[in-house]
Formats: C-alpha cells, structure tokens, sequence
C-alpha cells in the first residue's frame, strides 16, 4: 500500500490539476462531484484531507482511485482600438485527465490514519500569437511575441489524523504539505517596458519554476441526530517559496501563497434513501498579494505592493441530493455557485487567467459491484462566465484605460472512481 499510495502522489504532481470556484476545484472526490461539491458533513469516500479530516473517523478502511477527464473553454477580445490591436482569441489545451486519490485506515474504533492527494489550479491557458500588430510585426493579445499563456498547477498531500472523542463526534487534522509549479509565456512586453518590472528577466519565457509550502486544515463532525450532521472545516495560508524564475511578475519578488478557507456543511436525511446536504465555503484569494493586488497600482511589478490579478475574496454556496432507491444504486444531483473574483477594472491581466464561472450543475451515480467495492461517475458543467472592462495597455505608455476587453469560459468534466472498503 505504501508503495500504490507514492506511486500514485508522483502521477498527480505531474497532471494538469484545473478547477472552478476561482482556482480551487468545485467539489473533491467523485462523490461530491456529483452532488455539488457538498461533502463536509458527508463521509462517504476517503478525501477528508480536502474536505474535512474530522469525518474521516466514520469511513473506516477505504480506498479511492479516479480520474476526471475536464474541459475549459476559454477567450479574450479587445475592440475599440482599431486596425491591429482589436482581435479575439481562443485558448487551446481544452482537455485534460486529472487523477485523484485518497486512503482511510481504522487503527482503532476511535482513531482513523490516511493521506490525501489534491490539486488546484486553472491558470492554464495557451492562446496562440500572431493576431496583433502592436507596431513591431505580428504580435498576442497582449503584444508579446509568439503564443501568450500561463500555466499553474499546485498538488497537496495531506496526511489525515481523525479522532472520535464521543460515539457521534469526531475532530480531525491534515498537514497540507503542497508543491507548485508556474511557467509564463508571451509576456515580452512588459518585461520590455522600462520601469515596468523591478525584475525584467524574470517575467517571461523562463519554463517552469517550482516552490514547496505547508500549512494545516482542522476540522470538526458530529451527527447531532440519526438524521442530522455537521461539519467544520479552516485551512490555514498555505506559505510558499518564492517562484525566483518570475521575481519580477508575481509581487513580493515570486510569491504564490494558497489562500486560506474554509467551510461549513450540514447533512440531513429527508426520508430513507433520500439525503440532502449543503456546504458554505469562503476562499479568502485578496489576502495572497500577487492574486489579490489590483492591477493598476503605484508599483513595480515584482516589487512587495505590485500589482496583482485584483482578485477578490469568494463565497461557495454547494447544494447536492443523493438518491438511493436500492442497495446497488446511489444518484446525486448538484448545484455550485461561486462568486466572480474578477472586477472588470482586472480584465487586462485576468486574460492570463479567465477564472469567471459562477454557476455549475452536476450529475451522478454510485453503483456498488459487491458489498466492498463500487464505481462511482460524475458530470460537471458551467455556464458560461464572462467579465468585460476597459484595457490597461494604454497605461503602459502614459495614457489611460481605453477601449473593451472581454474575458469569458464554460466548462465540462466527466469522471469515474473505484471506491473500495476493506
């Protein structure tokens, strides 16, 4: 098992991870998938780590393996400027396979012992160059040469204590011990500004850079009746490394902090087979300076107060039923909402990174093969998210906002898992 389970961390840290709410997936495990993303009063699979390590007292010994197959629709145009610098542009790399897994083990009737692995992301894009001409020959949307993108990924593996202090209350600990790896490309102008960045050979073109951090979540279940539970769930700032290959992008020299979160669930069983469950999440992005400085500040980029992605705190409303009609069938429903982290005076720099979904719906089914093993589908789609505000460009040059650039994505994934008890 200790084997599967590093094999399996070191697959994850090379996949692409995307998600939804901001950069922060909309639900962690299949089964929450498929019912919102409402999972911190449930302990139907092994993902406590993510979730709400509390609950992981009531699972027992459980394994889950899955892989979801996502799907990100991303573009950008700029109109009001003229001949050369208006245009629009898709992103390419629309599909990926994120795997996920999680492991539970009941050491004992009060204490349970498991690890997670988890990723976040999204600020992966890939649009190609060669639209704009901004005066030099062919150039990006954003007048850099060649294809304009970023790329994201951060993985987390967190070790998961449970301990069960009454027969229906539990409190549980994770250590988030993360690692992250950033590339950007395309940005040539403004590393080519003067005055621009506190580091010009450090914005652009430079492959991937990585750091290491760790932080905490705590959590806390109780089923306050047969019918009735709830759970606490605050992870703490995630502090990371400096990214040194981006010093003059990312403020604070390259840094990339993971914000604090956390969330609040109820679980509630509204008729026998019929469970309804809800989870409150608020993700505190303004908090981390490189995602939450506005964009148009009086600074270097690079530089301790320089200018950010304007990214704005976000509130999560999840909303899932699951329907168990027999003993081999589960199906589940969901809704997520999210707040839009993006104002439209960010628009420019958030090209990088369109992180504008709000609503998704889901769909899914759990169908056990025998009384310890089952296969588990989820299906997610968002709407489409849009944020248009007048371009910063002309700021660069001593002007001033000017013209309309709009940013816009929707989104689908469908997964499937093996969950197996033992």
């Amino acid at each position: 098992m200790k084997n599967t389970i590093i094999a399996l961390a070191l697959l994850l840290s090379a996949a692409p991870t995307l998600a939804t709410d901001g950069y922060f997936s909309h639900g962690y495990g299949m089964q929450a998938k498929g019912r919102g993303g409402a999972s911190t009063a449930y302990h139907d699979n092994a993902f406590g780590g993510a979730n709400n390590p509390a609950s992981m007292a009531f699972v027992g010994n459980r394994l889950d393996l899955g892989v979801d197959i996502f799907s990100p629709q991303r573009g950008a145009s700029r109109s009001g400027f003229g001949p050369g610098l208006d245009g629009s542009v898709q992103s390419d790399s629309t599909a990926f396979a994120i795997p996920e897994f999680a492991y539970n083990h009941a050491a004992s009737d009060r204490l349970a012992l498991g690890v997670t692995v988890y990723g976040n992301g999204g600020m992966n894009t890939d649009y190609p160059g060669g639209q704009q001409n901004c005066g030099g020959g062919p150039a990006n949307l954003l007048c850099g040469v060649g294809s304009l993108g970023v790329d994201l990924s951060q993985l987390i593996v967190a070790p998961n204590l449970a301990f069960k202090f009454s027969d229906s209350q539990a409190i549980g600990f994770a250590p988030l011990l993360a690692y992250q790896r950033f590339k950007a490309k395309g940005l040539q102008a403004f590393a080519g500004t003067p005055g621009l960045s506190a580091n010009p050979g450090a914005v652009t073109n430079n492959g991937y850079d990585s750091s290491t951090g760790a932080g905490l979540r705590i959590g806390y279940y109780a089923e306050l009746s047969p019918a009735f539970s709830v759970g606490l769930a605050y992870a703490t700032r995630i502090k990371m490394g400096e990214f040194d290959k981006y010093a003059g992008l990312f403020a604070e020299r390259g840094d990339f902090d993971i914000p604090e979160n956390y969330n609040l669930g109820f679980k509630w069983i509204a008729a026998p087979g019929l469970t309804i469950g809800t989870d409150y999440q608020k993700i505190n992005y303004s908090k981390v300076n490189s995602v939450g400085n506005q964009s148009l500040v009086p600074a270097q980029l690079g530089s301790v107060h320089g200018p950010g992605f304007g990214w704005k705190n976000v509130s999560v409303i999840k909303i899932g039923v699951d329907y168990a009609p027999n003993e081999r069938w589960a199906v589940r429903a969901g809704y997520n909402h999210c707040d839009n982290p993006i104002t439209p005076a960010n628009v420019t720099f958030n090209i990088l990174a369109p992180g504008v979904v709000q609503s998704h719906v889901t769909l899914g089914a759990t169908r056990h093969l025998t009384s310890h093993s089952e296969l588990t589908f989820a299906y997610m789609h968002a709407f489409n998210g849009s944020v248009s505000g007048p371009s910063i460009l002309p700021v660069f040059s001593g002007g001033q906002p000017f013209g309309v650039e709009r940013i816009q994505m929707h989104q689908n994934s469908l997964g499937l898992a093996w969950g197996r008890h033992y």
